[in-house]
């Protein structure tokens, strides 16, 4: 679905009261914008935990739980520092 959002001189933008009411946004909230090769994507902060999550399942060895701290070290080994 494409839905034009209008951008006032001021960079403010409206989104329709339908996709807020979507996106759970009813009585406002945080938006995330990623500025991708396609464009920009617009996540709700639901959506950009999910996001980020999957994009962190990724890089755990054996899809285990582990902490911050074990993921971190995990990252800080895997780079070389």
């Amino acid at each position: 679905m494409t839905i034009q959002v209008n951008i006032t001189p001021q960079g403010r933008m409206s989104l329709p009261a339908d996709l807020r009411r979507r996106l759970g946004l009813v009585q406002g909230g945080a938006v995330f914008l990623e500025e991708t090769e396609d464009g920009v994507v617009l996540r709700t902060a639901a959506q950009a935990v999910a996001h980020a999550q999957a994009i962190a399942k990724r890089f755990v060895n054996g899809g285990k739980h582990v902490s911050v701290n074990e993921f971190l070290a995990h990252r800080k080994a895997d780079s070389g520092e």
